[in-house]
């Protein structure tokens, strides 16, 4: 694939999670973007759950998994930047598949009252992409600051990755607050510009112009 098919994966990817996490509120009466997650849109007893997973979620995260596995070719090899890419696949990508096959209960149960094995699974991956997200983005920004004439990607990836992590500090801190579900977007939203920021900088590299000798 050329450098604009890979950032079209990126960018249909991120695009898709957006509209669909927008479509999953509207679809539940009295739902709050401020106070619930993202997750209780589609938990495993709402109407529109498994329609908003399958059409959504799941082809959203197969598509950034491999948008950032393909996107590695696009910027110099250092072990720390392909590292970081991986990270994104497995964390953000692969991580979106899973949390969509197993859904939270009712609610997202955040007391964990009884949990399902579908909301332990749940919650653990979502806890390993809040960790180990941020984490990686800000590997690939280190990395392509000292391998990479890109400095503006690489000063995205790391402020990103820094604003990323001290939102989701916040949010594990204040897992009971009235914001919770504002503080997951903020969290989000870091992820999802990071994604555009990624794919215009595919679309703007020769694949040739960066390997490394």
């Amino acid at each position: 694939m050329n450098n604009k098919s890979v950032s079209v994966l990126g960018i249909v990817g991120a695009v898709l999670f957006v509209v669909t996490s927008i479509v999953g509120g509207f679809l539940i009466e009295d739902y709050s973007v401020i106070s619930q997650y993202i997750s209780e849109a589609y938990a495993i007893d709402t109407e529109h759950g498994l329609a908003l997973r399958m059409f959504g979620f799941v082809p959203s995260g197969v598509l950034l998994a491999l948008f950032s596995i393909l996107a590695i070719n696009y910027f110099p090899g250092s072990k720390s930047v392909k590292i970081g890419f991986y990270g994104i696949a497995l964390f953000y990508g692969l991580a979106t598949v899973v949390v969509s096959i197993f859904p939270c209960d009712s609610g997202c149960n955040p007391d964990l009252i009884d949990p399902s094995v579908s909301q332990l699974i749940h919650n653990l991956v979502g806890m390993l992409t809040y960790l180990f997200v941020p984490i990686t983005m800000i590997v690939i920004g280190q990395g392509l600051r000292k391998s990479s004439d890109d400095k503006k990607f690489s000063l995205q990836s790391t402020v990103l990755g820094i604003l990323a992590l001290l939102f989701v500090v916040v949010l594990f801190s204040e897992v009971n607050s009235e914001f919770v579900g504002l503080i997951q977007r903020v969290v989000e939203a870091t992820f999802i510009i990071w994604i555009f920021s990624c794919a215009m900088a595919v679309r703007n590299t020769n694949k040739s112009n960066n390997k490394v000798p």
